[in-house]
């Protein structure tokens, strides 16, 4: 997994104008987004090779509660796409009223 640039939410918070708060919103959800998913990325990726995995079964887990926390955060990461997915489609309808 290679490294890549990602910049502070505060940079980008503030390049969007102060007045349009419901955007700022979607950029920051959408950079903690991006950010959950490169986590859970890795994650997966250590669990493909049962990287530590022996910490935690020694300690009374099955690997099936390993499966099942995935599917919680593919859970997750998919709702939350729906709300921003929304935010971005209520945002666009005020635009289009407002002209």
């Amino acid at each position: 997994m290679g490294r890549t640039f990602m910049p502070h939410p505060s940079q980008l918070k503030d390049l969007v104008s102060h007045e349009n708060s419901l955007l700022k919103k979607t950029v920051g959800q959408g950079l903690a987004l991006h950010i959950v998913e490169a986590i859970l990325e890795a994650i997966l990726a250590m669990f493909r090779r049962k990287a530590f995995l022996h910490w935690y079964t020694g300690e009374g887990m099955d690997e099936m509660e390993f499966t099942e926390a995935e599917s919680n955060m593919n859970d997750l990461v998919s709702e939350y796409q729906q709300y921003q997915e929304a935010a971005a489609d209520e945002e666009a309808a005020e635009a289009f009223e407002a002209e």
